[in-house]
């Protein structure tokens, strides 16, 4: 004989509980299948945690089911003659005596629109964070690839040089991070370079794993901003609470904040 069998979908589970505690899960450390959401305001996005997201929506959820709309008809005006006397005696022989004020029957029903709430933005402490993709950014600027074609440590200085001057400018809190994932024995280490923080991975740890932990810790108070071309990073930054910015991006703020500065000298 034959027998087939089709799939009935998810059901609820009888011991839900006893499951989740048995594998420990903890939504908030999900980094890769986060609960939380993205909000946007004036065009920039900031994340919401998943019970704090009653508080920023403002359109109804779609998970709810659709409320039934209670149908009344629309009596139009088809003559402008006719007075509103004659409208409501036709109404009420149609469909009822009206218990309510008649000269209320017909006004137009005001509704706020709910684009009128305001957006609450969350309360970010100062300062803002930019952390950068050592290696990525040198391997992703012509000048420095360059450089680092013939010395690498050199090329790492230029790189630290050109974030230190920018700090300057910008104002962030710049967190520069080499890879030492190879680097046998290495343990992981930081040096302030002027104004910067200069962070060497430890071995078996790459970049993109401190960054991302980095990133998803950061985000909590402040507002991040991370500069890297690896496309498989952008999207754990982005679900890590904080903002990408692009190899390109980071090269052309720094131009032009180099622009500015050089035509407010001119000034002075």
């Amino acid at each position: 004989g034959h027998i087939s069998c089709t799939p009935c979908g998810y059901r609820e589970c009888h011991n839900a509980e006893e499951i989740i505690n048995n594998i420990n899960y903890d939504c908030d450390s999900d980094i890769e299948n986060s609960a939380d959401s993205v909000f946007c305001s004036h065009g920039a996005g900031f994340i919401v945690k998943w019970n704090e997201v009653q508080n920023y929506m403002h359109l109804p959820s779609c998970l709810e089911k659709p409320k039934e709309t209670e149908y009344i008809p629309q009596v139009k005006k088809s003559n402008p003659d006719v007075s509103e006397k004659e409208l409501m005696e036709i109404f009420e022989r149609t469909y009822g005596k009206i218990n309510r004020d008649p000269r209320k029957a017909f006004s137009k029903t005001k509704k706020e629109s709910d684009y009128s709430k305001p957006v609450k933005l969350p309360d970010y402490e100062k300062p803002d964070y930019l952390i950068v993709d050592g290696y990525n950014i040198i391997f992703a600027w012509d000048n420095l690839k360059k450089t680092a074609s013939e010395n690498l440590d050199a090329a790492r200085s230029d790189l630290i040089n050109i974030l230190s001057n920018y700090q300057g400018y910008s104002g962030y809190e710049i967190v520069l991070v080499f890879d030492a994932y190879k680097v046998k024995g290495n343990r992981r280490h930081s040096e302030k370079y002027i104004n910067i923080n200069v962070v060497y991975t430890q071995e078996n740890e790459t970049a993109d794993s401190y960054i991302e932990k980095l990133s998803h810790d950061l985000s909590e108070k402040h507002r991040v901003k991370v500069a890297t071309s690896d496309n498989a990073e952008q999207m754990i930054i982005f679900g890590s609470g904080a903002m990408r910015i692009s190899a390109n991006e980071l090269k052309m703020n720094i131009e032009n904040a180099n622009k500015e500065i050089k035509a407010n000298q001119k000034n002075f």
